[in-house]
């Protein structure tokens, strides 16, 4: 329990950096996983929620809440630059949890670097994704675009 409570502290940490970043300060700092590549961001600004109109210029940040896995785990997007389905950096969050059959399936957890794996590990039943956020996460929709690390 309190392992998982140190876990949840730093997610809540970096979700809320990614959020909440000086939007002139980047930070080209490994930040969130993206296509399988580690990516650095830039914080610029909370959006209202999409319209009919513009639904389809957000992408999923996965961010995982209870990962026991020792090399920590970063929040995942949907498309990175170079994805042609990549919205640059328009988010929609979505909450993820390790099911308890993950966990007993895993014993520590992967750390999860793309989409794909995300959505084979809620097929498999490890992952429960719920879209939005949690108390104290990022904002639901919000800004920040994915910067090149290093």
């Amino acid at each position: 329990m309190k392992r998982s409570l140190g876990i949840l502290a730093t997610c809540l940490l970096l979700t809320s950096q990614i959020a909440t970043a000086d939007p002139g300060k980047p930070n080209f700092m490994p930040s969130l996983w993206g296509d399988g590549q580690l990516w650095g961001t830039k914080g610029t600004t909370t959006l209202p929620a999409p319209n009919s109109h513009n639904r389809g210029s957000f992408d999923a940040l996965y961010v995982i809440t209870n990962s026991n896995n020792p090399e920590g785990q970063l929040p995942v997007s949907e498309a990175a630059p170079g994805n042609r389905d990549y919205n640059g950096g328009r988010w929609f969050t979505h909450t993820v949890e390790w099911t308890a059959e993950g966990f007993m399936d895993h014993g520590i957890v992967p750390v999860l670097t793309s989409a794909d794996e995300i959505a084979l590990h809620e097929e498999l039943g490890h992952l429960v994704v719920t879209p939005g956020s949690f108390p104290g996460g990022p904002p639901v929709y919000f800004q920040c675009p994915l910067l090149p690390v290093h």
